[in-house]
């Protein structure tokens, strides 16, 4: 089997690094000091079609295709993590709305999505809730023609500019999954600042105390909050961050080749001393790897493969600890340059080390594998 990009995935590739080249590359690391990310630029993302690449536009009947949304994430991985976690986050919120919405969300809410008017924000983690999202300790209670949520969301990517939360919460003790507006009464939100990494991806933690949402704000029933509505968009979550974690190991690739190519030790370039290469070689394969795991990935979610979530577990696992890898090495062969804000390799090692973290850490991935790993050595 030889899986390749067609001329239109080619071409769509080479206008997402255009664009990134010019209107985010030069200005990532002010976005990281600063921890923001300009409004004009999320418009200019979105005008293109980017922010809501999932849904149908133009006339067309469904979204852009999996593989050229997993291109898209590379490219932004490879210029700015924040902004990358942006495409992901909102994605997600859209393709839960798409596929588990009402006709009167879905017509209300996607093209506000797909315009940029709102951005939207995932809502699942809480202060002593990440990976066991069942145990989730925000509750909803049935008041009336609404329903009265309480609780804590913490690390909520983009959550400072949001204009609609999905939020996720216990009701009757059942998993399930809101819709909530920015103005929402009951509903505050706090910035979160000084992470390790994504710095500009303009985290919030929201305090919900009764705060009151209309009976139609609730996505799909209650009993599908975590099963279906959460469980498909982690997944598509995991599959964002897997690409985006190809776009921060090819940066750290594209940045050592240069540095090694330039700067001299001992009366030779770094290129051609035998360790540095060995470090080199081992960068350029392992992205080359991480990337077909991707496009493995990507090309049995286009054609409904069964197997494709486990393929985009495996592809996250893989991706991620390898960009940590990458960057890595690519501080190391930088010396103490690589450790200054001068260099975007230091940045690149502070968000690759958040993406072992987000959408399933590293940990879980590994007992998922392994789990099915099992189930197919006893079949």
């Amino acid at each position: 089997m030889k899986i390749e990009l067609t001329s239109e995935q080619r071409k769509d590739r080479d206008e997402f690094r255009a664009f990134v080249a010019s209107e985010i590359i030069p200005y990532a690391t002010q976005f990281d000091r600063e921890g923001m990310v300009p409004l004009e630029l999320i418009s200019k993302i979105a005008s293109r079609g980017y922010l809501g690449a999932l849904l149908p536009q133009n006339g067309a009947e469904k979204g852009m295709d999996i593989i050229t949304f997993g291109l898209l994430n590379e490219e932004f991985g490879r210029a700015c993590s924040s902004l990358r976690s942006l495409l992901t986050v909102h994605n997600m919120v859209a393709h839960a709305l798409l596929r588990w919405g009402s006709k009167m969300q879905k017509e209300y809410w996607l093209p506000k999505l797909l315009s940029g008017e709102v951005i939207a924000s995932f809502c699942l983690s809480e202060p002593g809730v990440g990976s066991d999202a069942k145990s989730v300790e925000t509750t909803a209670t049935l008041s009336g023609d609404s329903y009265l949520l309480n609780g804590r969301k913490k690390w909520i990517t983009f959550g400072q500019i949001a204009g609609l939360f999905l939020v996720f919460g216990q009701c009757e003790g059942k998993g399930a999954a809101f819709l909530i507006e920015k103005e929402s009464p009951g509903l505050s939100i706090k910035p979160i600042n000084g992470m390790l990494g994504v710095r500009a991806s303009m985290l919030a933690e929201l305090h919900l105390k009764d705060c009151r949402v209309p009976k139609e704000n609730l996505l799909g029933r209650v009993g599908f909050g975590f099963s279906h509505v959460a469980a498909s968009a982690l997944d598509y979550g995991r599959y964002s961050v897997a690409w985006g974690c190809v776009g921060i190991a090819q940066a750290c690739v594209d940045a050592s080749l240069k540095y090694a190519e330039e700067r001299k030790q001992f009366g030779a370039y770094l290129k051609d001393h035998q360790l540095i290469r060995r470090m080199l070689s081992n960068m350029i394969t392992n992205v080359k790897a991480a990337r077909l795991l991707c496009l493995n990935a990507g090309y049995l979610k286009e054609i409904g493969d069964p197997q494709a979530m486990m393929e985009t577990s495996i592809a996250k696992y893989f991706a991620a600890t390898n960009a940590s890898k990458a960057a890595n090495d690519a501080v190391q062969i930088h010396g103490a340059n690589g450790c200054s804000g001068d260099f975007p390799v230091e940045r690149f090692l502070r968000d690759a080390r958040i993406m072992e973290i987000i959408e399933g850490s590293t940990q879980m991935q590994q007992l998922t594998i392994a789990e099915f790993g099992y189930q197919e050595y006893r079949n």
